[in-house]
């Protein structure tokens, strides 16, 4: 694990193509409050520019333009900082690698572990971390219900990958005794919170503001409960 101060000072590759969307980034930074943790570093810049150049070939996600990127990928799995709870995180369905590659670049105390099935999009994430010399991130290509990890979680992050009772069946095992499982919703999911059987298993749902997004996102947090803990006791 990568337990290292975070340098203010590292920079991405100089590419000269890098895409001019600092100032929307920054602005946005601010305006969540991070601007010292992030201060002086091009590396958000640099993932964003990758996943722009992929994303041409490989179709990572149906987000094209540069600005929407930064609003609705980057500054959208920022918000999640405040809510990340001990040192060990895992990101379901990571994707393209999002919030996971955002928030290793954010918090390079803690360590992530990004978890897909498509060995595609994994692909990509490995080049993209070679590029940004990231050491707190390690990959694991497989399905999420058939992944038995010999340490459990301190948090689990689900942005777009199940409905709350999927997540929570597929996911709960994994996490540790105290840890949270964050799911990450657009409007209030008023249909899937009833369909949780058990509404103890809801810590709460906060709602996020996400700089420069005209539309509504949620965090919902949840706990596992006793049996599905002692069911992933390593």
């Amino acid at each position: 694990m990568y337990t290292g101060l975070y340098n203010r000072n590292r920079k991405g590759r100089n590419n000269s193509n890098a895409i001019d969307h600092g100032a929307l980034l920054e602005d946005g930074i601010y305006e969540l409050g991070l601007e010292e943790r992030l201060a002086g570093d091009d590396l958000l810049k640099e993932y964003i520019t990758e996943l722009l150049n992929w994303n041409r070939v490989y179709n990572l996600t149906s987000v094209r333009k540069p600005a929407d990127i930064v609003t609705r990928h980057i500054l959208d799995s920022l918000t999640l900082i405040p809510h990340l709870h001990g040192d060990r995180i895992l990101d379901v369905g990571t994707g393209a690698g999002l919030p996971g590659i955002v928030l290793a670049i954010a918090c390079p105390e803690y360590e992530f572990v990004l978890l897909d099935s498509s060995s595609k999009k994994l692909r990509f994430i490995q080049q993209t971390l070679g590029i940004l010399q990231l050491e707190n991130v390690t990959l694991e290509n497989s399905r999420v219900e058939e992944y038995h990890p010999e340490l459990l979680f301190d948090t689990i992050i689900c942005r777009a990958f199940s409905d709350l009772p999927d997540f929570y069946r597929n996911t709960a095992h994994l996490c540790n005794k105290g840890g949270k499982m964050l799911a990450m919703k657009g409007v209030y999911p008023m249909t899937e919170i009833e369909c949780i059987e058990d509404k103890n298993l809801i810590d709460d749902v906060v709602a996020l503001k996400v700089p420069g997004l005209d539309a509504e996102r949620h965090l919902v947090i949840m706990h596992a409960g006793e049996d599905k803990q002692a069911a992933g006791t390593q």
